[in-house]
């Protein structure tokens, strides 16, 4: 059942010179005709829309009629809406017309003139400076942000409201951030060229231009998606790992971003790479500790993280602390993540974290060691987490100031060590053969 009336198909096809169009070509013709108006209706609604009205006027069709790229109507460009009268010229047969508003020409001769409007005039500003919106009379202010946001913005998707417990949910349109064909093919280029496993020149080329290049602002929040995209789906992937990684060096060495907002979002795939439960494949991966070098690389990016913007951002560096703190003292957490715990804490404390989050707990950490040294599968890893706690131990004696008496020996070192800092570490802190060591260990005042 057509809603087009066929007749005017035949009407306009005897009208240039076609008569007598076969029943299937009549019908076919209406259904096109009809999808062709609710297509000009449809973009025509979403003009309407933007606009923020709840009338479509002429302009909205002339605007739709641009869009899909067909000539437009002239001589309805009226911005108040038609109004159509209808009159009957037979049974069952309306006719609709657009009826003409009568004009007094007296009252419209002796109305006052409109005001001259004032000349046109352009002037140039920031509209955003590094993502913030400086305050000039040509930029919203804060209340008018406000405003805009307590305006109803449209309903969100019922089930999803539904599901969330929220029955009027209400949601922002997302902008469309569009970049240019440059940047999109330099993206793609960029992303594959990482990842090829077998092109170490192609690779090495695109993180050399990831540090130098200084025309990619635009594609900073695109490579951060990217990098916690593929943390977060190849976990048992070193080889993908430590290339995000590089690429995260990479941009934090680039001296032309600013990449003060994005450090939240930066610091959530460095530290899933220090601590993570699980990291790579021990059945393909080709040694059984590879996934410690890892660790100890985003390590050091923590570490450059840091120290970078510690200042723009003053809790960065207690909450980091704090994060691996807690793995460390969780046994349950595999020895991986105590080494990149460690490790970590070590970078962003230096020794005087040393002495405060990591001696004293090492007492109750020698059981923890004692029983993965017990264990086969275990043993090489809990070697490798005494060495690098050896190694924070000497942090200490690196920074333990000159004494001015002469050092004597502590009478059993070996004991005193032991019940300080648990059998394991003591003995090896005793076997390393460092007097110097010995002493920041036994001397100086340690918060145990």
């Amino acid at each position: 059942m057509s809603i087009w009336n066929p007749d005017n198909i035949r009407d306009v096809a005897e009208s240039v010179g076609v008569s007598n169009l076969p029943k299937d070509v009549v019908d076919n013709l209406t259904r096109d005709v009809e999808y062709r108006i609710g297509q000009v209706l449809l973009e025509a609604m979403r003009v309407m829309r933007h606009s923020k009205r709840t009338t479509m006027t002429t302009q909205d069709i002339s605007n739709a009629l641009r869009v899909l790229d067909v000539e437009p109507l002239y001589g309805y460009e009226s911005t108040r809406p038609l109004r159509f009268g209808e009159a009957s010229i037979g049974p069952g047969q309306p006719l609709f017309y657009i009826e003409d508003e009568e004009v007094d020409l007296e009252k419209l001769i002796n109305a006052p003139l409109p005001k001259v409007p004032r000349d046109v005039s352009f002037t140039a500003h920031w509209l955003a400076v590094e993502g913030v919106q400086p305050s000039i009379p040509q930029n919203p202010s804060t209340a008018d942000g406000r405003h805009q946001e307590l305006l109803p913005k449209g309903q969100a998707n019922p089930t999803l409201a539904t599901l969330s417990g929220a029955d009027n949910l209400s949601f922002r349109p997302p902008v469309k951030h569009i970049l240019s064909k440059e940047l999109q093919l330099y993206f793609e280029r960029v992303c594959t060229a990482i990842l090829d496993e077998n092109n170490d020149e192609f690779r090495d080329a695109a993180l050399v231009s990831l540090k130098t290049d200084p025309g990619l602002h635009q594609l900073v929040p695109y490579f951060i998606n990217f990098v916690a995209e593929k943390v977060t789906h190849n976990l048992k992937d070193l080889f993908v790992l430590r290339q995000m990684m590089h690429l995260t060096s990479a941009l934090l060495e680039n001296p032309h971003l600013s990449l003060d907002s994005y450090v939240q979002a930066l610091v959530v795939p460095v530290l899933t790479c220090l601590v993570g439960k699980h990291l790579g494949n021990p059945s393909a991966d080709p040694t059984p500790l590879a996934h410690l070098e890892l660790r100890d690389l985003a390590c050091s990016l923590l570490t450059q993280i840091a120290k970078k913007y510690s200042k723009s951002s003053q809790q960065l560096k207690p909450r980091l602390a704090r994060s691996c703190l807690k793995k460390f003292l969780d046994p349950h957490k595999p020895l991986g993540t105590h080494y990149g715990a460690i490790v970590g804490l070590q970078g962003l404390t230096g020794p005087d974290g040393v002495r405060a989050l990591i001696i004293p707990n090492l007492k109750l950490y020698d059981s923890v060691l004692k029983e993965s040294l017990a264990d086969d599968a275990k043993k090489s890893e809990a070697e490798a987490v005494i060495r690098v706690i050896l190694k924070g131990l000497m942090l200490v004696e690196d920074d333990m100031p000159d004494l001015s008496r002469p050092y004597s020996p502590h009478a059993n070192a070996r004991t005193y060590l032991g019940d300080k800092l648990g059998e394991v570490i003591g003995n090896k802190a005793v076997d390393l053969g460092r007097p110097k060591l010995v002493k920041a260990l036994t001397e100086t005042d340690l918060p145990f």
